[in-house]
């Protein structure tokens, strides 16, 4: 394939990717933004494989046949309760990836002593740093999501001494690569290094940061994939990795603002390290909460004029998404107005929430962002809650000693009768303790979400 052929149809590709991130940002095109990626992607896969000088195509094929099934067995088994931990691992393998990458081209490009460009030098040290560190880091955030490690901040004395003394090590041997010297045992040294200061980056960080965090990391892959761009003279891989560097961070920072913490907080704070007391110590501190049953809550709805549902975590643990979309439509055939209030960080994911509504056909309409949710409470009957905690926390709020005040929450103690629908009184991801357990406006419905959620349609059934 000519060289002009190639440059035509990589363009192509990268318009794909780019319409595909343009299509991304809104729900009603989000699946055509994500068909338009992947055949963009399948355009530049075969691109590449019809370059002159091209060998070994069995092996290639068997790599590829065996990423193939692996891609489509996780995506169609993983449950919406595990896509946080998929997407942490599907990134994390582009990252290890790349690094790979740097260091198959730091032997291929050094046969002799001295060979090694500057700028070749420079795009290897970025590409097998910062894929290294999205790889270690990435499977740290898929082991606390998968509670393989504890969600809680791992920390010990003299922490950030020791983070900073690993990655000084890797910036050295980094500075040494760059400054010509030679020999593969460089690149494997500087890959460790990084590996090591994946782990301990990640380490401290709390679960109730792990939507901050994976956005973050995404983006660090994005970023040395679009180095390993430069060093392979590939236009559609620096492009790629430009846009997902760049996306990654946008959403980050606005991920971080919407907790109202600096990134350094997120990342440095060891948030969620002191927990607060729970339900049964707070009962016994003299607080009290009010329960309530399916039938009643039955009740309140039917007589409603408008209900606010909360999504959370819980939500998705109980795979309940389907049958809160049912009891809705039996509302709304009732005349009830249904919403559904969306905080940017509930669950484990950046938009975890809104894809778990989305994939029970929820209508894109009425799922409002927190920003948009929040000046209709005042207005609204009846909240119910449905696993979420600390993202309705009004601690945040009302409280300058909790560890989340100042963070954007949904002002849901500001409706008239709000219900939480949570297995019991234990607190958040954070760890934090919530008031709004016990605020007489307040009733529990200690339940799985999908067994309240079906207990409740069936008593609406009955009125």
């Amino acid at each position: 394939m000519s060289k002009t052929t190639t440059d035509l149809l990589y363009l192509v590709t990268i318009v794909t990717f780019i319409l595909a991130l343009r299509f991304l940002s809104s729900p009603k095109r989000a699946r055509q933004g994500n068909l338009l990626g992947a055949a963009g992607m399948a355009l530049a896969i075969g691109v590449t494989l019809a370059q002159d000088g091209l060998e070994n195509y069995g092996w290639i094929a068997l790599a590829m046949a065996i990423g193939t099934v692996i891609g489509v067995v996780g995506a169609r088994s993983v449950k919406m309760t595990a896509m946080p931990q998929m997407v942490a691992l599907f990134n994390g393998v582009g990252g290890g990836a790349v690094a790979l990458i740097a260091l198959a081209e730091f032997h291929n490009l050094t046969p002799l002593p001295g060979e090694l460009a500057a700028e070749e030098s420079v795009t290897i040290l970025l590409s097998a740093l910062i894929g290294s560190i999205s790889f270690s880091g990435s499977l740290i955030a898929f082991a606390k999501l998968q509670e393989l490690l504890s969600g809680r901040p791992i920390v010990y004395p003299g922490q950030q001494f020791v983070n900073g003394a690993v990655l000084l090590v890797a910036v050295v041997v980094g500075g040494m690569i760059v400054a010509g010297a030679e020999g593969d045992a460089l690149v494997v040294a500087l890959i460790a290094a990084a590996l090591l200061f994946g782990v301990l980056f990640v380490l401290p960080i709390g679960g109730a940061d792990m939507p901050v965090v994976i956005s973050l990391l995404n983006a660090f892959t994005g970023i040395a994939a679009s180095a390993a761009g430069f060093l392979l003279h590939n236009n559609v891989l620096i492009v790629a990795g430009a846009l997902v560097g760049a996306s990654g961070t946008l959403l980050t920072l606005m991920m971080g603002r919407a907790m109202n913490r600096s990134i350094a907080n997120v990342l440095f704070g060891a948030f969620g390290s002191v927990t607060s007391g729970g339900g049964p110590a707070a009962v016994e501190d003299g607080r009290s909460v009010r329960s309530t049953t399916p039938e009643d809550l039955a009740i309140m709805l039917a007589y409603a004029r408008r209900v606010v549902f909360v999504p959370g975590y819980g939500l998705a643990v109980a795979q309940a998404q389907h049958d809160v979309r049912a009891l809705a439509e039996q509302l709304e055939a009732k005349g009830v107005g249904v919403l559904y209030g969306i905080h940017p960080v509930a669950g484990r994911m950046p938009g975890h929430m809104n894809v778990l509504l989305a994939e029970a056909n929820v209508p894109y309409d009425q799922l409002k962002e927190m920003d948009e949710i929040n000046p209709e409470l005042p207005q609204t009957d009846v909240v119910v809650i449905l696993g979420a905690n600390d993202v309705v926390n009004p601690a945040a709020r009302s409280d300058p000693g909790s560890p989340i005040y100042g963070m954007p929450i949904i002002d849901v103690d500001r409706a008239g009768t709000v219900v939480v629908v949570k297995r019991s009184l234990s607190p958040g991801f954070a760890g934090i303790d919530n008031p709004l357990f016990y605020d007489p406006k307040t009733s529990m419905l200690f339940a799985d979400a999908k067994k309240a959620l079906e207990d409740v349609g069936a008593a609406l059934k009955e009125l």
